[in-house]
């Protein structure tokens, strides 16, 4: 057996258009929603909330737009007064987010107002269709008829003078695409092909270089329609999608992106986003090598270069360049929540071409650390802009007044977080995130249960359930932020793993038995990672939770955005940054700083580390519960010393450090120490062990030493006259194994 997954190519097969779920179809190795059900949790109680969330939403006056371009009547209703001109393009996104919530959790009230909106819309596009320039179509953008029927001829200056148009009807195709998909609605399906052949009908008179030159006129956001063409190629098997889909790609963006050559300094972050969108689709769906070098660059420069610490990425919507990163501490607005939304879209996309760890280890740091974040927890508002300023606040959006692009994309996020936990090929099984729930491996008659609280306990139980004895693989992510030798996965008598590494998977593959448990623990660390191109500024983490400070809740004016303009983004006072509380950082002894508050789950208190005593009192606790509150994401901190020598020789890439071996643990450091000891501790703090360790190795086997250990996770530490690790590795104990 192997710990890391070899990565190669997953294989896209084109179904018949019956007889297959049509979410195997769009992507076969993913599992449908309705077969991943949450399990009590943080993402569960997002879930259920985003459910009421959503039916707070008038369906007619989100119908509105559609019904009075087409000319029919619009049932009383009126329009909303938030973000006019940009009219239809929610009622796209809610009709995705009604589809998904249905597949998700089978709720009928999701499912009664998706078929409402399918049939009114359809009779929106029959009316349309009376003009032969509109067959098909349907869309709410205002005046959007004489729009199109200049811009087929190449004159765009009444496209230009709009709002986003294609990035509007952009949604309106999803929304088709996705009750069909997702809701299982055949007239959504035929209403998409003939939406797109509309498309390609309204694009039929344009040159290649026309279209390119439409991609710089106006506000220059487009969407993701080659993502859309891709799609009804995979599902139609029709070329013509396929050739329209790769006609729509962005010249300026695919050259430099599949060359390797990141140019987006200053550039529209979404824009782009949703763009590579379509390009990850086409090098998927049609194996075209071009597109995936594209999308996987684009990927990489954007997690690696271009992202902040809880995955989000641009600053008031844009790509700023190295030199101008402060505006990350000194700007009010932030990173935009419709960025990671579309990177996460692509992190998937990626994975099921080439399923590597890393995709899943951004993916997981985006969606507990902004994702989850973005949605209160009360009343369900969703955010558009995080700020990183010191001590500022965000805004919420109000149910059927808020029509920001976030609110969108926010609707649709709460809705698909079983998506990625699981993934699957022929017969290997991928545990990607350890969120609580249950998959129901149909095609297998596998059922997988993940009991876990997860980050608030640092473990998680596989449960498998079958009928017969079943071989299959079972590939266990090691995330990044656990270190090598720390992560293993115990089934039974065997603890496998021990040589696994940091962003790899370990392989557990055998004959499986119904009732088998695996047990995964997930020691977590404190770190800091500093902001990117900036000086002196950092942000703190346990593992990979991002672990922020409320600072106050005053002087925080439409913390509930109104229909203003520009209610999204957050127009209180701007605290200056130099006044925020500040740390001293000392790399040696960081890790042992942070004290757990006595009935506050994942809360910590790190007196030591502040530069002014009166802050010493501030709690930190992960970001995603953060709200209501102005906070501390990044801190000015002045950071001295090096790693500890016991620190430099359990990480040191020449030893070995500490492993777990039969019975125990064995300690391999570089020289002999007679001050040295290993202790050992219960997660709550209490010693069960202090053992002389001066030699270059020692190994503890409990039950040998007469060490009484039950069965739990453990800290073990190293103390070396002055230096001391907190945290050189958390470790499971089941047994004399």
């Amino acid at each position: 057996m192997s710990d890391r997954w070899c990565a190669g190519l997953f294989v896209i097969s084109v179904f018949a258009l019956c007889g297959v779920n049509a979410q195997d179809m769009l992507y076969p190795n993913e599992f449908p929603l309705g077969d991943v059900t949450l399990l009590d949790g943080p993402f569960k109680n997002a879930m259920d909330l985003n459910t009421s969330f959503l039916l707070k939403y008038t369906v007619d006056r989100l119908l509105f737009s559609y019904r009075k371009e087409a000319g029919v009547s619009t049932a009383g209703a009126r329009d909303y007064e938030n973000w006019d001109g940009l009219n239809g393009h929610i009622g796209g996104h809610y009709l995705s987010a009604l589809a998904m919530q249905y597949a998700a959790t089978g709720d009928a009230q999701c499912k009664q107002r998706m078929d409402y909106m399918v049939t009114e819309l359809k009779k929106c596009q029959d009316a349309n269709g009376s003009d032969a320039d509109f067959v098909g179509y349907v869309s709410g953008i205002p005046n959007g008829k004489a729009l199109w029927r200049s811009y087929k001829t190449g004159n765009f200056t009444s496209y230009s003078d709009a709002w986003v148009p294609w990035y509007n009807i952009h949604k309106t195709y999803a929304g088709f695409r996705d009750a069909w998909v997702y809701g299982g609605n055949e007239t959504a399906k035929t209403m998409f092909i003939k939406l797109c052949d509309w498309g390609l009908k309204i694009n039929s008179g344009l040159s290649d270089a026309q279209l390119q030159s439409m991609f710089s006129v106006g506000i220059k956001e487009q969407g993701g329609i080659n993502e859309l063409y891709a799609d009804a190629y995979n599902l139609t098997n029709d070329k013509k999608y396929l050739d329209f889909a790769k006609k729509f790609s962005h010249k300026w963006l695919l050259d430099p992106m599949a060359s390797g050559n990141d140019m987006l300094n200053n550039s529209h972050a979404n824009a782009q986003a949703a763009k590579v969108v379509g390009f990850q689709r086409i090098g998927e769906v049609a194996n075209d090598d071009y597109y995936h070098r594209a999308a996987d660059f684009f990927w990489k420069t954007v997690t690696t270069n271009r992202s902040i610490v809880i995955g989000g990425n641009s600053e008031d919507e844009y790509f700023k360049a190295a030199n101008d990163w402060i505006r990350y501490i000194n700007e009010r607005n932030g990173v935009e929540t419709c960025n990671t939304y579309n990177m996460l879209k692509i992190s998937e996309g990626l994975f099921r071409q080439n399923p590597d760890a890393k995709y899943a280890d951004f993916y997981e740091r985006a969606l507990f650390n902004h994702i989850l974040s973005t949605q209160h927890p009360t009343h369900g508002g969703y955010v558009y802009f995080t700020p990183t300023h010191p001590r500022h606040y965000r805004v919420y959006a109000a149910p059927d007044v808020a029509m920001w692009c976030c609110v969108g994309s926010g609707m649709e996020n709460h809705t698909k977080y079983g998506e990625f936990i699981y993934m699957h090929t022929n017969d290997s099984l991928f545990v990607n995130l350890f969120i609580a729930s249950e998959l129901n491996w149909k095609e297998k008659g596998i059922k997988i249960k993940q009991e876990t609280a997860f980050p608030e306990e640092e473990w998680t139980v596989l449960t498998v359930s079958v009928t017969m004895p079943t071989a299959f693989k079972l590939y266990i992510r090691h995330p990044s932020w656990v270190p090598r030798g720390n992560m293993v996965a115990i089934v039974g008598s065997d603890t496998l793993g021990l040589l696994s590494q940091p962003s790899s998977y370990i392989e557990v593959n055998r004959t499986w038995n119904n009732g088998d448990v695996v047990f995964v623990p997930l020691p977590m660390q404190f770190s800091f990672e500093p902001l990117k191109n900036v000086s002196g500024w950092v942000a703190i983490e346990r593992g990979p939770i991002v672990l922020g400070v409320k600072t106050g809740t005053s002087d925080m004016p439409g913390l509930i955005a109104n229909a203003s303009r520009f209610g999204h983004s957050p127009g209180g006072t701007l605290y200056d940054p130099s006044s925020a509380p500040k740390l001293k950082i000392d790399r040696g002894t960081f890790p042992t700083q942070f004290t757990p508050v006595a009935g506050k789950k994942m809360t910590y208190k790190a007196p030591g580390i502040f530069q002014n005593s009166a802050d010493a009192n501030l709690e930190f606790e992960p970001f995603f519960r953060i709200h209501d509150a102005r906070y501390m994401m990044y801190w000015n901190a002045t950071i001295t010393g090096t790693p500890t020598d016991v620190e430099r020789e359990l990480n040191a890439p020449v030893s070995p450090g500490i492993r777990r071996c039969k019975g125990g643990v064995k300690c391999i450091f570089t020289a002999s120490d007679p001050s040295r000891h290993v202790l050992l501790y219960t997660l709550s703090g209490k010693r069960v062990a202090d053992i002389p360790a001066s030699s270059p190795t020692v190994t503890l086997n409990f039950l040998k030493q007469g060490i009484r250990m039950k069965n739990g996770m453990y800290t073990v530490r190293v103390v070396s006259g002055k230096n001391k690790v907190s945290k050189v590795l958390t470790m499971v104990y089941i047994g004399n194994h």
